[in-house]
């Protein structure tokens, strides 16, 4: 008994790890963007700030700055920074391919492919940060309040994300990035855009009331795009299965779907090979008996 207690403590502390370091990188990875338009004397959600009574040759642009972007398309001095899936809906929609949007995809893609694709998910994407808010908040409003885990196959955004790129070219549009709640978030801050506030408003209602992260587990074509680079990534979440004492806390506090974990659960694999897997290190953290880690693994054992 004595020895479960510690482990039940320990599991407690636990919380105050990973989770806690990706809520500051999330965070971080927001405010960063607007650090330009701030240095630029701009104020946020694209509104003129202090300078704005000025001439306009008195005002800095914040473009001008050797950072400067948003999640979609950023500049690091002469270097301009893609998002890979809104690149592939540029070319869908324009049917035609540029050298410049290659080159810009190409850094983000090799880093995100190199330690697992929905890494951006978990550490980066503003709409996770929302939607584990809307979490903490809903079990404290209605801590008994049950919602169902899988309401829809955690594969589906693989297809949604193909539908996206099929539409984008019918309709000559890159369909997610005028829908994008991740736009919202990001670019909102940033330029003022509205642009995705009714796709996020429906993403809360749904976690409230529907179901336990329908939109990341199953509906984000963003997520479907990352998922299916996770799987080449090199850092994965592994397991000691000699230590596992079977408790299932990891799989329920897994962010992309407790299925991902069954395998390491089960004892007939020590690494969680998934594409789904965001790296959130929830289930390193709840583990009361310490038998998960995140790490480089190059092979399955």
């Amino acid at each position: 008994m004595a020895a479960k207690d510690e482990r039940k403590k320990e599991g407690k502390r636990g919380k105050f790890g990973l989770s806690a370091c990706r809520h500051v990188v999330q965070v971080l990875a927001l405010l960063l963007f607007c650090v330009p338009v701030v240095a630029a004397g701009w104020s946020l959600f694209g509104q003129n700030g202090a300078f704005s009574e000025l001439s306009d040759d008195a005002v800095l642009a914040p473009s001008s700055l050797p950072f400067f972007g948003t999640l979609s398309s950023s500049s690091v001095g002469p270097v301009t920074l893609l998002d890979p899936f809104a690149v592939l809906q540029t070319i869908f929609a324009a049917k035609t391919i540029s050298p410049d949007w290659i080159i810009g995809l190409l850094p983000v893609l090799i880093v995100y492919g190199l330690i697992r694709g929905r890494v951006f998910c978990g550490w980066v994407c503003p709409v996770n940060l929302v939607l584990e808010a809307v979490d903490w908040l809903r079990r404290r409003v209605r801590p008994g309040q049950k919602l169902a885990e899988r309401v829809v196959p955690r594969h589906a955004k693989i297809y949604v994300a193909a539908a996206v790129l099929v539409l984008s070219a019918l309709v000559s549009v890159p369909v997610f990035e005028v829908l994008s709640p991740v736009s919202f978030l990001n670019k909102g801050l940033v330029l003022g855009s509205t642009v995705g506030g009714v796709t996020l408003a429906a993403i809360v209602v749904a976690e409230l009331f529907w179901g336990h992260r329908v939109w990341c587990r199953s509906l984000c074509p963003l997520g479907g795009f990352y998922q299916v680079l996770g799987k080449v990534g090199l850092v994965s979440v592994s397991a000691e299965p000699d230590t596992c004492i079977g408790c299932n806390k990891c799989k329920e506090a897994c962010l992309c779907d407790p299925q991902i974990l069954d395998a390491v659960v089960e004892g007939s694999a020590s690494v969680v090979r998934a594409g789904d897997c965001m790296l959130c290190g929830k289930c390193v953290d709840v583990c009361p008996a310490k038998c998960l880690s995140v790490g480089v693994r190059f092979k399955d054992s």
